[in-house]
């Protein structure tokens, strides 16, 4: 799964993902919506075949990118203490 920008502005940041993995996607959305520095996060799909996953983040106080930053860190600790 490969991320890039989109769009970013002061407040807002949306990312493409190109061969998105939901798996990893769902957790990062549920981490951001636990951030209180998190005012709105939508996630984009408009059509599979023919556009990338979008997901827009918007944050109230901070830059998007750190708040993105965090939740993906959250997700990867969480990840790496599930036992084998």
């Amino acid at each position: 799964m490969d991320a890039y920008i989109v769009e970013k502005t002061d407040k807002a940041i949306t990312l493409g993902f190109k061969n998105a993995n939901m798996t990893l996607i769902e957790p990062i959305i549920k981490a951001l919506n636990d951030d209180k520095s998190v005012s709105a996060v939508r996630y984009i799909d408009e059509h599979p075949e023919l556009s990338d996953i979008l997901l827009h983040v918007e944050v109230n106080k901070g830059k998007p990118e750190d708040a993105v930053k965090k939740a993906s860190k959250a997700v990867s600790a969480y990840f790496t203490t599930l036992k084998k």
